[in-house]
């Protein structure tokens, strides 16, 4: 049978299970959009090449597997490279695909030529530029096992128009056959043991999960194995719902914006279990005096994360499910009565951390964002994916809105990219049609991606959009305040769009909150609408994200409220 090299292309994502694109076309995959009509696969068109890629990684989280998305050449793929990189730091699985001029251009110059594997090669997991089509099948092939296997990350495909039109006989791939990737998905049992001896010795023990507790699908193992060694539970930012956010040994979250008993527990611990964390700087503040007298074991599937930020006394790589898995395993056949009974000082410590510094906020005639983030859980019983921009609103969201699962908080925490919250939302809601989707919004980020509101319309997805309005670029202001002197450079919007006049203008449903009081009933009526809903809140102008560690500054070294 011949096929050309668009439908091959087309074949292979059928065998992939693909269901589903976020694109928007151009001359470069015109061929590719001509096949793809002839399917039963879902194309959900954007309005920004940016909103295609931010879409497949919202996609990806929530609905656990690969997202898709299919991009022209020039512009059209360089528009997709902030979306990529946060992919990157974040391992979500994402295949990208690309047009590219034919192959006898490539290096020419030619109209929308750009050399996207050259741009991307450093925040992709792999990419690749097909020469032959008579290698496309195998390279869409391996591009989905190198994205979803091992750590995940996006994985590029460029296409040359060439190769997408020239037909020859199909054969499927049987197998991956790649000698020089192998991840290692099991532990050494030895180290395991060690984790073990180090668990029975530990007084004042800490499990750190991070993004890749999430990824691996971990979080039954970790909660099982925190419950039976009562051990008090921290995250990173991107591993919030890995442990149930009410649970009583959960402590929140760890880090810059973390909570003041995550903080104290971590610097005076004498044990760390990481679970599939990097360590960024966002969590360790000071490096050389993080947890000063803690072991610390790092378990992670990547090995060149270990050691890498932060030396480590322990490493263990393996998956985290499987990690986890054995390690409950191991933790069942000994007897630990005595080491828990050993840590009552230590639980009493961190009980004591929660009652003085708790998050605290006083809402009186203006509206506080927290109340709105407060509120917002209280209807919704914690029971949505939630997405965030990024800056005051993402904050403010990990602190105040309870995740219990995984896969319930979907943020771009690596790379920090404004703009990401709506089109996630858009993938989520793709992802997950039943669920309740609401994109927390500073009225700055919204901004960035506001088009993609379009999208939402037009394909009936009743998104939900929150926008904490203070009327200045927040997270930037705060530090302005603290830092620089109060000289707010740049960072006042005082000129913002009528947010409810521009949802109606897109087909969408505008509902605003000036008061306290009428915050309640705005959510009530947005959240049990069936459309697209944009509900805009004027928040206090100058309020701050607390607790707050300064740069350079160890992370017992907090700015409270």
């Amino acid at each position: 049978m011949k096929l050309t090299g668009a439908q091959i292309l087309i074949e292979m994502l059928k065998q992939e299970g693909v269901d589903t694109i976020f694109g928007f076309p151009g001359g470069k995959v015109i061929d590719i959009y001509h096949e793809l009509a002839k399917t039963d696969i879902k194309h959900i068109l954007v309005r920004h090449e940016q909103g295609a890629i931010h879409a497949a990684d919202g996609f990806a989280r929530a609905g656990n597997r690969v997202g898709v998305c299919l991009v022209t050449s020039g512009p059209g793929a360089t528009n997709t490279v902030t979306g990529i990189a946060s992919a990157y730091m974040d391992s979500i699985p994402v295949v990208i695909i690309t047009g590219q001029v034919p192959s006898y251009l490539i290096g020419n110059d030619a109209f929308q030529e750009v050399d996207i594997v050259g741009i991307t090669r450093s925040c992709t997991k792999h990419n690749y530029l097909v020469k032959e089509t008579e290698e496309l099948a195998r390279i869409v092939k391996e591009a989905f096992h190198l994205a979803r296997s091992g750590r995940p990350g996006p994985v590029l495909i460029d296409i040359p128009q060439d190769v997408q039109q020239k037909a020859i006989t199909f054969k499927h791939p049987d197998k991956i056959n790649m000698r020089s990737y192998n991840p290692t998905y099991t532990p050494n049992m030895t180290q395991l043991k060690r984790v073990v001896q180090l668990f029975r010795k530990a007084k004042r023990p800490i499990i750190f999960s991070g993004g890749g507790a999430v990824l691996s699908k971990a979080s039954q193992e970790l909660t099982l194995l925190a419950q039976k060694l009562h051990i008090p539970v921290t995250s990173s930012l991107m591993g919030l719902g890995s442990f149930p956010g009410t649970d009583s040994l959960w402590l929140g979250m760890l880090g810059m914006h973390g909570t003041y008993r995550a903080n104290m527990a971590i610097n005076e611990s004498d044990f760390i279990l990481a679970v599939g964390v990097r360590f960024d700087d966002r969590v360790t503040g000071k490096i050389d005096e993080f947890a000063p007298n803690a072991d610390i074991v790092h378990i992670d599937i990547d090995p060149t994360s270990i050691h890498k930020n932060i030396p480590v006394h322990t490493p263990v790589v393996g998956d985290c499910k499987i990690t986890l898995g054995l390690l409950n395993t191991l933790v069942d056949k000994e007897d630990f009565t005595g080491s828990i009974k050993g840590r009552k000082k230590w639980l009493t410590q961190i009980e004591f951390w929660k009652r003085t510094s708790p998050f605290i906020y006083n809402q009186k005639n203006i509206i506080k964002p927290q109340y709105v983030i407060d509120t917002l859980y209280e209807l919704t019983k914690g029971d949505a994916v939630i997405t965030t921009e990024v800056g005051q609103n993402q904050m403010w969201t990990a602190q105040h809105y309870h995740f219990d699962h995984p896969g319930q908080f979907i943020t771009s925490g690596g790379l920090g990219c404004m703009g990401f919250g709506l089109p996630a939302a858009i993938g989520a809601q793709v992802a997950c049609p039943d669920k309740l989707v609401v994109d927390i919004a500073g009225d700055g980020s919204i901004q960035m991606n506001i088009q993609e509101i379009a999208t939402a319309v037009q394909f009936n997805l009743p998104v939900k959009v929150v926008i904490l309005n203070n009327q200045y670029l927040g997270m930037v202001r705060q530090w302005q305040e603290l830092f620089y002197d109060k000289c707010y450079a740049c960072t006042s919007m005082d000129n913002t769009p009528d947010f409810v006049k521009l949802a109606e203008a897109y087909g969408a449903t505008g509902l605003k909150a000036t008061r306290p009081e009428e915050v309640e009933p705005v959510l009530k009526k947005g959240l049990s609408s069936d459309k697209t809903v944009i509900m805009e809140f004027m928040v206090e102008r100058e309020e701050s994200v607390y607790p707050m560690v300064p740069a350079g500054k160890a992370i017992n070294e907090m700015l409270l409220a």
